[in-house]
Parts: C-alpha cells; structure tokens; sequence
C-alpha cells in the first residue's frame, strides 16, 4: 500500500489554540470526509459571510460539491474565489464538575482553496455518480439515470484537498485541581451517535417492490 503524505500546514490551516487536537495524517482527514454526510460551503458574497450546508462527494483528494445552478453559493463559489469548506462529527457531550470546563468530543476538517466548475459531460456526470454514491450509495445503479435537463440543472465543483487542517477532541473533561478535590458534581461523557433507521417505503411504492438490499443494509435491520 503506498503510504498516503501527511497534510502539509499553512498559515490557514494551523491551528492557532490547542494545537495539540491538530491532526496532520491524511488518511484521517478522508474518514471524517466519508463518514460525515453534509458538508458546509462558506463564500463571501456582495461583502457578506455565507454558509451553506452542501452535499458533496470524495474522489481521491478531489472534493466535490453540489448543488443547483441557481443556487447564490454555488454560483459565487464558481467565479474564482478562494472558498472554505467544513464538516464537523460530534462523538460526544463532555460533562465536567464545571459548567465552564464543560466541551465535546469530535472530529472536524476544513479545506481551503478555489473550487473549478466541472462543465465537461463525462467528468461531471463522474462527479455526480461519486456525490450519489457518498449520501446514497448503490443508487446510481439502482435509479434512474439522469436526464439532459436534470444534468443541465445540476453545478458541481471540484476543490482540491491540498490545504486542509483536521481537529479532534477524544477525551475526558479536563477539570480544575479544585474541582477534583471536590469532586461534587458527575463528570463524563455522554456518547452521540449516528444512526440510520428503518427504511420507509413511499406511500406510491407497490406493496410488492421490497427495500433494495443498498438501502435496507444501513437501516436499522442491517445493523
């Protein structure tokens, strides 16, 4: 297996607190990319900040986005400037023995950079299968396939994984010496989990047609 090259720091991506939460293997920041669901799109727009929540997709360190041509971030995003994109997993609540000491556990990714507008057929229609297949995986093969006014109706961007910062926190509260002593009050953490429930089927679908096997498998009866 070739050893994946560690994330190389910039001024934007090193942490300027805590840096001891910094992780700087790239393999990680691909898990915290695949297993999160949604990803938030942060441009400047007519001098104001704006955050969208985005579906996107990972190809190797290509990232994509998605989203409707109409939409004001996608376009903005398209035009050149240096954009910012974020995902956040919250594992846990921490309890400390101080309302003040109080934290939580996870592990979040931020990537900087200047998204590019995939416009050419065979490359974007690639973009879409990776996007369907990080939300919804074995759709692409299962629904039907996208239409010429569907694909005219859809902007991808492609953003480059090269500047990018990962941060974690998985650990117990950190108290005060004082409140140890004391130790007055419950500390711990309560555990936050992701969980995908029992498929349910569209009044429309036939009682005949079943839960395909890509989407009852990460319900609740596959688990």
């Amino acid at each position: 297996m070739t050893e994946l090259p560690p994330l190389s720091p910039t001024g934007r991506t090193t942490l300027g607190r805590k840096k001891i939460r910094a992780v700087t293997d790239r393999a990680t920041l691909y898990s915290v990319l695949d297993e999160a669901l949604i990803c938030h799109l942060g441009v400047v727009r007519d001098g104001v900040p704006m955050v969208v929540p985005t579906g996107y997709g990972r190809d190797g360190d290509t990232l994509y986005l998605h989203g409707s041509t109409g939409a004001a971030s996608m376009r903005k995003a398209a035009t050149g400037i240096e954009v910012c994109v974020t995902v956040t997993l919250l594992d846990g609540i921490v309890y400390a023995r101080s309302v003040n000491n109080h934290s939580m556990n996870y592990r979040s990714a931020m990537v900087y950079g200047e998204a590019k507008p995939v416009t050419e057929p065979e490359a974007k229609m690639h973009a879409l299968h990776v996007i369907s297949d990080h939300l919804a995986p074995g759709s692409w093969e299962h629904a039907r396939d996208v239409n010429a006014k569907e694909f005219a109706a859809v902007s991808v961007l492609a953003l480059d994984l090269a500047e990018a910062s990962v941060k974690m926190r998985a650990e117990g509260p950190g108290d005060e010496p004082e409140d140890l002593e004391a130790n007055s009050a419950w500390a711990g953490v309560l555990p936050v989990y992701t969980v995908f429930g029992e498929p349910e089927s569209d009044k429309e679908v036939p009682p005949v047609v079943p839960v395909p096997a890509h989407v009852s498998g990460r319900g609740a009866a596959g688990r």
